[in-house]
């Protein structure tokens, strides 16, 4: 069972294996590439396609399109134009899934020899290639590093971009932070920015109410979002701190910090229309949150912890004078979930007419799927159904559509988006004419207040007590249960904009006779 204090997803075991980074400490950012990228995440302005649907008529489903991952933990889709997705699993295996062959059997990297899996929550973590990959050819992980579950940040370079197997001992470890003292809050999330950088999350150590005290401590890559150059210009070092990071040269900061305040950004992602950055950060036991930040902005302090959600959690640990951002979104632990997994922004062609620029998160416990979009300065936010059970995470194909793998089931699935239909333009009246000893008659007046004819109706409603309706008239009804049909007449099929038309029926109730309050047009809610 999911405990509170941790995401609570992984386990098993793997063999010992010492690694020696190539480099740990940072760097200027070169100029060639501060030439080529720029020195904060900025991108040139597109057209942003709005969906022309609005959240409460939005639906989110799921079909499975592949079995037999062991614990994934990652999707990621290399834009290398061959339509595959790479999967990594808790172990330190990485698997290959193609819509057209489904999930390959042999593994396309294999580093179960170097992998902490003690605990629910270490593991391989998360996947990413390089940014420009037809040319640089690399494959970058994050993952709990054996024998005491460091946080690690490698390399591995390909001779092509269909390598297959990715030869294991390739690994080039570019950054490590300790993590000993507890398994649990690992971050691991990777993902090039528009800017060409490099950004990887930390978990604030683990425990429990920021025992470490690292959310507000920028001595420390615990509770942070790094950005790192890691482009060949920085040979030989394993990476570059671009110069347009907010705390470089800041005395008792370390320089690879984007964002900070953070208790578990498992997962994050960037919105491609606008540069965005989107976190999904683990609460401690009162407050899941996601929070929204705009292309280039540096240094922000989302706020743990100091504060949980949009409340304070510990005033010690509020800085003097400190201004955090506030959350886009929060859902109340144990009450709509146990732990948010972060999610994207659907930029796909499939369902943009309904969903574009819709960001997609969900929850381990419940499988909620929240949807959230930015509308004016604003949020609209809505709970969109169970997605599966389960979800520990969510990626996109290079085409932009969204899947989904879920922990012990160890399933792939695909997410779809659908329409609600508009409501209707109708009103319905319901009237008890006259009423004796366990009989009734009743007449029902609808109206068609919208702007087009109706042409062929069907009115439906729920009884609240015990009543049967019998015989109708000016219509054909039915009764199934408390659910009652009455579809028009073959006179009276339709109803001009603007007009009514009455029908009925004699109904019989061995209780009382309250009247429904609620009524569907052809299938559609009615006023």
């Amino acid at each position: 069972m999911l405990r509170r204090q941790s995401l609570g997803r992984f386990g098993a075991a793997a063999t010992i294996a010492v690694l020696v980074p190539l480099a740990l400490t940072g760097a200027p950012a070169t100029a060639d590439h501060q030439a080529r990228t720029g020195s904060s995440a900025t991108v040139a302005p597109a057209t942003i396609q709005a969906a022309a649907v609005p959240l409460d008529r939005l639906t989110v489903s799921t079909t499975q399109v592949a079995s037999g991952l062991q614990r994934p933990t990652a999707i990621f889709a290399p834009d290398d134009g061959s339509g595959r997705l790479l999967i990594t699993e808790k172990a330190g295996i990485v698997r290959v899934y193609h819509p057209t062959t489904g999930l390959a059997e042999a593994p396309l990297l294999d580093i179960t020899d170097r992998v902490s899996t003690a605990g629910n929550e270490r593991g391989l973590l998360g996947i990413v290639t390089s940014a420009n990959f037809a040319t640089s050819r690399a494959l970058y992980v994050a993952y709990t590093s054996l024998p005491s579950g460091t946080l690690t940040l490698s390399r591995f370079p390909l001779d092509q971009a269909n390598q297959q197997p990715i030869p294991a001992n390739r690994e080039q470890i570019l950054l490590t932070q300790p993590h000993a003292e507890f398994g649990n809050h690992n971050g691991g999330q990777l993902a090039f920015g528009p800017d060409g950088y490099l950004y990887w999350s930390l978990g604030d150590g683990g425990g429990a109410d920021d025992v470490l005290n690292s959310g507000q401590n920028l001595t420390t890559l615990l509770g942070k979002i790094l950005r790192l150059d890691v482009g060949r210009a920085c040979a030989p070092l394993a990476y570059c701190v671009p110069a347009g990071n907010p705390f470089v040269g800041v005395a008792n900061a370390r320089p690879e910090i984007w964002a900070y305040g953070l208790r578990n950004p498992w997962r994050f992602s960037f919105d491609p229309a606008d540069g965005s950055l989107w976190i999904a950060d683990v609460g401690q036991g009162t407050f899941e949150e996601v929070d929204h930040l705009p292309a280039g902005r540096a240094g922000a302090n989302l706020g743990w912890s100091c504060r949980e959600g949009t409340q304070v959690f510990n005033q010690a640990r509020c800085p003097a004078g400190a201004t955090f951002v506030e959350p886009v979104f929060t859902y109340r632990t144990s009450v709509d979930g146990c732990a948010i997994i972060g999610g994207h922004v659907y930029r796909g062609r499939q369902y943009a007419d309904i969903a574009a620029g819709t960001y997609l998160a969900t929850d381990y416990c419940s499988g909620t799927g929240f949807a959230i979009r930015p509308s004016g300065g604003t949020y609209a936010t809505r709970a969109l159904g169970e997605l599966t059970i389960q979800p520990t995470t969510l990626g996109v194909d290079a085409a932009g559509e969204i899947y989904l793998a879920n922990d012990l089931p160890g399933q792939l699935h695909r997410v779809a988006f659908a329409a609600l239909p508009p409501p209707a333009g109708c009103t319905v009246g319901y009237r008890v004419d006259s009423q004796w000893g366990t009989g009734f008659t009743a007449t029902l007046t609808l109206t068609n207040t919208g702007t087009e004819p109706i042409n062929g109706w069907t009115v439906g409603w729920t009884f609240p007590g015990t009543q049967r309706a019998g015989t109708f008239w000016n219509s054909v009804g039915t009764q199934q249960g408390a659910t009652v049909t009455a579809r028009n007449a073959a006179w009276n099929p339709t109803i001009p904009p603007g007009t009514s038309l009455t029908f009925g029926f004699l109904g019989s109730t061995t209780g009382p006779n309250p009247a429904p309050t609620t009524f569907t047009l052809n299938n559609t809610p009615c006023a």
